[in-house]
């Protein structure tokens, strides 16, 4: 595909999901692109990088919340014939309730247009619900490959060199949100119509926004044999462990099972996760009641990821910070799960840019 003429030249900094899903649509509405990255493209080291990630609708309490991650959910449909199939898995999404809501929950549910079924603890006897709930499962929600959809979107862009350039290990030393333009470590001065910083952590240090950062200690599990019919079929799970804030993510498609809590999430001051031992907070988990049997698992790998949230707003948000530049923070699962509304916002700034 070719840049269409009068299209607008877009510069992402930062080859995650944001950036490399907003480079695609870009390219898809015919203007052209250049993806910025410190690492290579896709990076491995990115925040965005993981087996695999939940996408659900639901936010109970929360309509314009439901509306738009409904919205998020039918343009990662959209992406699958663009990108390749097989990188969503509707396997559900369930969520752990008090019984006494139940009722609330699916009525909230149902006034949503989402559709839910209600299930007993013992539906999934593997895992380890709170005491007194129940579980709330979102039929049409799901599983995301992550590292299979980074994959997809750069080798689609690649395939596309008149239309949109990757440049791995070229780390961004500045923006001037007042001219759009970036300075690279090397000097190299880069400029567009329009530039978008999604940078993962050091978004907030690009642009001059704070932001607080946080680490989450994640353990990938292989079931044994025993427990390996039992996640055949299942869906990602929220609100489980004694506490109600662990979670895990299913084994679909060859990945290995994923657990964490909120409990494990602490703030800290860089992304240099080497000198920290990941024991402690692995034991944390596994001591959380999440699994009904931990010691049928094998433990396959521990590993610390980061994200960073909004200090005003208290997540990820795509913000305007120059007449020609918009920066968006990382925010772990949601915002990759969010990452398709922030390219279409995008695509409409791009127009904007090129008229």
């Amino acid at each position: 595909m070719t840049p269409a003429a009068g299209g607008a030249r877009v510069v992402v900094v930062g080859a995650g999901v944001t950036g490399l899903l907003t480079a695609v649509e870009c390219v898809l509405a015919g203007h052209r692109v250049t993806v910025l990255d410190r690492g290579a493209i896709p990076d491995p080291g990115s925040t965005s990088h993981d087996q695999h990630r939940a996408l659900r609708t639901l936010m109970v309490g929360d309509p314009a919340a439901t509306r738009r991650m409904g919205a998020a959910h039918r343009k990662w449909q959209e992406l699958e014939p663009v990108l390749g199939p097989g990188f969503y898995r509707q396997v559900g999404v369930v969520s752990a309730v008090p019984r006494e809501r139940l009722a609330e929950v699916v009525r909230f549910a149902t006034g949503a247009g989402v559709p839910v079924e209600t299930l007993l603890p013992s539906a999934l006897p593997q895992l380890g619900f709170p005491a007194g709930t129940a579980g709330v499962r979102e039929v049409r929600a799901g599983v995301l490959l992550a590292g299979r959809v980074l994959r997809a979107a750069a080798r689609w862009l690649a395939a596309r060199p008149a239309s949109a350039a990757l440049r791995p290990y070229s780390p961004v030393a500045a923006v001037d949100a007042a001219a759009g333009k970036v300075t690279l470590a090397g000097g190299e001065v880069v400029g567009g119509d329009l530039l978008l910083v999604a940078a993962g952590p050091w978004t907030g240090e690009l642009v001059g926004r704070p932001a607080v950062l946080y680490r989450q200690t994640m353990v990938y599990l292989r079931p044994g044999r025993r427990q390996a019919r039992r996640w055949r079929y299942a869906p990602a799970v929220g609100g489980l462990g004694a506490d109600g804030r662990a979670w895990v993510v299913p084994p679909v498609a060859g990945t290995l099972l994923k657990v964490s809590s909120d409990a494990v999430c602490r703030q800290v001051a860089d992304t240099d996760a080497g000198a920290e031992d990941q024991v402690p907070w692995a034991e944390r988990l596994a001591q959380a009641g999440i699994l009904r049997d931990p010691a049928g698992y094998e433990v396959v790998a521990v590993r610390a990821c980061h994200y960073a949230a909004d200090t005003a707003a208290g997540g990820a948000r795509l913000e305007r910070v120059g007449p020609a530049v918009w920066a968006r923070t990382a925010c772990g699962g949601s915002g990759f799960a969010a990452a398709p509304l922030v390219a279409a916002a995008m695509v409409e700034a791009a127009k904007e840019a090129a008229a």
